[in-house]
């Protein structure tokens, strides 16, 4: 029988913007015109990026790699106060 330790397990990236903003518990909808949303739009193309390297590099998609490392804050959305955006 192998076990793994569930720390440690891959859990992959997304190309999908709906799957990494749900990682925050936010919707595409949620987002606006407001600064905070632009920032978040801002981190999802720094996350697409970091993405895509790391993609290139391993010769991998985009679900069989984890960003680590410097770009690991990119994984999920920041937890940015989302209250004034309709």
């Amino acid at each position: 029988m192998k076990t793994t330790h569930p720390k440690l397990e891959l859990k992959g990236e997304t190309t999908d913007v709906n799957e990494w903003l749900s990682r925050s518990g936010l919707r595409f909808e949620d987002l606006g015109d407001d600064p905070t949303s632009v920032a978040i739009r801002r981190q999802w193309r720094e996350y697409q990026a970091a993405v895509r390297m790391f993609c290139i590099t391993t010769q991998q998609t985009p679900e069989r790699v984890q960003l680590s490392g410097v770009y690991e804050k990119l994984r999920v959305p920041q937890q940015y106060s989302l209250t004034s955006v309709q």
